[in-house]
């Protein structure tokens, strides 16, 4: 019995660190937090958006991407995964894809512009539409 109670203790141990691991892999960059604060979730999702409509995708941290479209509505992608080195300067996204638009499950690679060598890739997810909120008057 007490070989038993041992490894169901180790087994709850074990987990417990899996799932603080977890966590930690799932908090968001001060800078993320800081970038997406301007904005509200609608709360709309969209799997796909038409290529012709996006005018940049600028991700603020490995694991979430702002995708600005031509008429100014802005939409957030939460990675799957980390998408390693895409926020960092002198790096560029690219995919591929076969239809115009750009969906859920497709895979983003990130190419290091000096070597031109991949340093990265993930899978996007829905895209969550976001509203800028008004900004706050300075204060004087």
């Amino acid at each position: 019995m007490k070989n038993y109670l041992f490894l169901v203790a180790g087994s709850a141990i074990a987990l417990s660190a899996c799932v603080s691991a977890q966590a930690g892999e799932d908090k968001m960059s001060e800078k993320a937090a800081a970038e997406l604060a301007k904005y509200e979730k609608t709360g709309e999702t969209q799997t796909c958006l038409s290529t012709s409509r996006i005018r940049s995708i600028d991700p603020i941290d490995d694991r979430n991407f702002l995708v600005h479209m031509n008429n100014r509505d802005v939409y957030l992608n939460k990675v799957s995964g980390k998408c390693h080195g895409a926020s960092r300067v002198g790096n560029r996204l690219q995919y591929t894809i076969t239809a115009n638009q750009l969906c859920r499950n497709e895979i983003i690679t990130v190419v290091d512009n000096s070597l031109n060598t991949t340093v990265g890739s993930c899978g996007l997810n829905s895209f969550e539409e976001l509203r800028e909120l008004p900004e706050e008057p300075a204060e004087e």
